[in-house]
């Protein structure tokens, strides 16, 4: 691929066809929905990073989550403002394929990530004697070593794969760049890139989905059995809300990479869904995650009511 010629490439996004009169409403709503998720994130991640009572296995695995919305809401939002303000869906190709390596990157890292905090769970509910041993402070490294070195070496080898292409087309059919999207700007064969992109898919959705089944599973079969009344109902409202996040984030991400495969499904759908994975997992994830839980929610509160006794000083 000629790299020189086709930095100089400008593809087009599809737009939204918003009228003059939505523009601005259009604007201070995605605006806010991005205040809020970084503030949300950030704020989550500052508890976990700063209250000494929550570094604990299943804290330091939930400070990754912040980490990954945060990047995937940044390689969003911002972008998608701009087109709304300027009318110009114009994107340089390197800006798209920047674009399109941490789109991807946060989708890939949330599944990895819920999936270890699914099996630090289990082995909580489950193997409650055996925890520490188990989620000592090495294997916790280990495991979020393991989630970012397979995020990163997963999504690059799919890049690499994409930019050795020259594009023959500029019209993308998202709002947002994605490798089902380049490669459809390809003329040559792509055969490569589409075997590895089902692997890809099957690897990391299809094994997370066998993990988070499988703890879940085990999770609800020991809530059952237990005796303990007020035990078994926080822990299945917890497990049952977490799943909730990652069941948002399975389904749009699997019907919209699948729709870009099967023409029957409509681009209303897929452009939906596709947004839908964006805006929904960035925005609840602190919520279910530090709200819903009593620690992280009480450490939020003494945080908020230190900064507002320091400010009132």
């Amino acid at each position: 691929m000629n790299t020189n010629a086709s930095s100089e490439i400008l593809l087009s996004l599809t737009t939204l066809d918003l009228s003059s009169s939505q523009v601005y409403p259009a604007f201070v709503l995605g605006t806010l929905a991005y205040i809020i998720i970084a503030f949300c994130n950030l704020l989550l991640l500052t508890v976990i990073v700063t209250v000494k009572k929550l570094r604990k296995p299943m804290h330091f695995l939930l400070l990754n989550l912040p980490i990954s919305d945060t990047i995937g809401a940044t390689a969003f939002y911002p972008q998608l403002l701009s087109f709304i303000v300027t009318g110009n869906k114009m994107i340089s190709y390197p800006a798209c394929v920047t674009q399109a390596f941490f789109i991807h990157f946060y989708g890939t890292g949330n599944l990895l990530i819920l999936s270890a905090m699914s099996y630090d769970r289990y082995i909580a509910i489950c193997c409650p004697l055996r925890y520490n041993a188990i989620m000592n402070p090495n294997n916790v490294i280990i495991i979020i070593t393991l989630i970012w070195l397979i995020n990163v070496s997963l999504i690059l080898i799919l890049i690499l794969l994409l930019v050795r292409f020259k594009m023959c087309r500029t019209n993308i059919v998202d709002l947002y760049c994605n490798n089902p999207s380049l490669l459809k700007l390809v003329c040559e064969d792509t055969a490569v890139n589409n075997y590895y992109g089902v692997a890809a898919i099957i690897f990391c959705q299809g094994g997370s989905l066998l993990i988070i089944m499988y703890t879940y599973a085990q999770i609800l079969r020991t809530c059952v059995m237990t005796n303990q009344t007020d035990g078994r109902k926080k822990a299945i409202q917890t497990c049952g809300t977490h799943l909730v996040v990652y069941l948002i984030l399975q389904i749009s991400t699997a019907v919209t990479l699948t729709a870009h495969r099967i023409e029957s499904i409509s681009s209303t759908t897929r452009k939906a869904l596709g947004v839908l994975i964006l805006v929904f997992p960035p925005f609840l994830d602190p919520i279910i995650y530090g709200l819903k839980t009593a620690e992280v929610k009480h450490s939020i509160m003494m945080l908020l009511k230190r900064k507002l006794s320091l400010t009132e000083q």
